[in-house]
């Protein structure tokens, strides 16, 4: 049985249930924006990643979520936000409350992972976003102590199952990484590609500090992945260990970007979400937003560096916040403006189809 008629069958026996119990029919979905932190309280006070869109986008639909992290809001629209709580633990915990609740139908709806990130200064500058292809566990492994580490080794952090680091041939773990829709992402790419990004004095100065072929460049929208690993991680070493590790876990075929805490756990929910008939795991985005590097700057060890770096005190933090925004709602603004031609097919596909005579 394809995913499409998993889906159907999933709702359908839902509606038919619903109705043998005069529940009311569930709400239906269009596209739902993930993200993972909120400084206060949703609205009125410092922004974290959530509350330029609850009050740009008027989410004013509260529904409690006594099994997740927060609860979601919605608009008339069709636009749902989840707020997941820091950490795969919490992000995996919410996402499946959410898509598990019967009463909302994710059956065509797009899931959009809209946040913050440090980033690699080879690839991105300060305050950029990029879209993801490929999101890489950095969770699971094996780790010895630093002191311990032997002299021809790069790292002391190893795959599992690995008697030394990077060792071939590749045994990915399920949930060690996860290759999202490349058509999707790439559309995703295109349509916001051109929007312009805010730049500053003040962010000019701290790029400057920075070494890096991306470092100097002036906010822009890209593509590039992401690691994903709870434990925040920081300096030169570690970022060279981060881009050979996507090196690795994807054949080549990932370039190290971004580094984020919970999409692996996003991810894995809507695995299971997707394989429960509850949505299309193709219509999945991850867009993250440059608040920070993930390296000292020139003059600086990594320790220093790593004492500057605090929610609310990145160097890029409201400019990535806005970042994020702005380069997220752009695609959520063209997904609800065309809904039926994207509940139908998913970008791709129905720009083909509206090619034709």
């Amino acid at each position: 049985m394809t995913l499409r008629a998993r889906i159907h069958c999933s709702l359908s026996f839902m509606l038919c249930a619903a109705s043998a119990l005069g529940a009311p029919k569930p709400i239906s979905v269009k596209v739902v924006v993930i993200a993972m932190f909120e400084q206060g309280a949703d609205t009125g006070d410092a922004p974290g990643e959530l509350q330029y869109w609850v009050e740009r986008d008027h989410l004013d639909k509260i529904y409690p979520l006594p099994a997740g992290y927060h609860a979601v809001r919605m608009n008339d629209q069709g636009e749902m936000a989840v707020l997941t709580g820091q950490g795969t633990a919490h992000a995996a915990s919410t996402i499946m409350a959410v898509g598990l609740d019967a009463r909302f139908d994710f059956s065509h709806a797009y899931w959009l992972v809209a946040g913050i990130a440090g980033g690699c200064p080879d690839r991105v500058s300060l305050g950029s976003a990029f879209w993801a292809r490929w999101i890489v566990d950095a969770d699971l492994g094996y780790e010895i102590d630093a002191r311990e580490i032997p002299s021809d080794w790069s790292t002391g952090y190893l795959p599992l199952r690995k008697a030394r680091p990077f060792e071939q041939p590749v045994d990915s773990q399920p949930g060690q990484a996860y290759a999202l829709n490349p058509e999707l992402a790439q559309w995703a790419f295109k349509l916001t590609r051109a929007i312009p990004l805010e730049d500053s004095n003040q962010l000019k100065e701290i790029r400057s500090e920075f070494e890096g072929a991306a470092a100097q460049r002036s906010p822009f929208v890209g593509m590039g992945d992401e690691i994903s690993s709870s434990t925040y991680w920081h300096g030169k070493l570690m970022d060279a260990w981060a881009a050979e590790w996507m090196r690795y876990f994807t054949s080549g075929k990932g370039v190290f970007s971004t580094t984020a805490m919970e999409d692996t756990g996003t991810l894995q929910s809507l695995v299971f979400l997707a394989n429960a008939g509850r949505m299309d795991l193709k219509r999945v985005m991850v867009l993250r937003a440059v608040s920070n590097y993930d390296r000292q700057p020139r003059g600086l060890t990594a320790p220093e560096s790593l004492a500057r770096q605090r929610i609310g005190k990145y160097a890029a933090y409201l400019p990535s916040l806005e970042a994020a925004y702005r380069v997220g709602h752009a695609v959520v603004n063209e997904l609800l403006a065309h809904w039926p031609q994207y509940e139908a097919a998913i970008p791709s596909a129905a720009e083909q189809l509206s090619e034709k005579p």
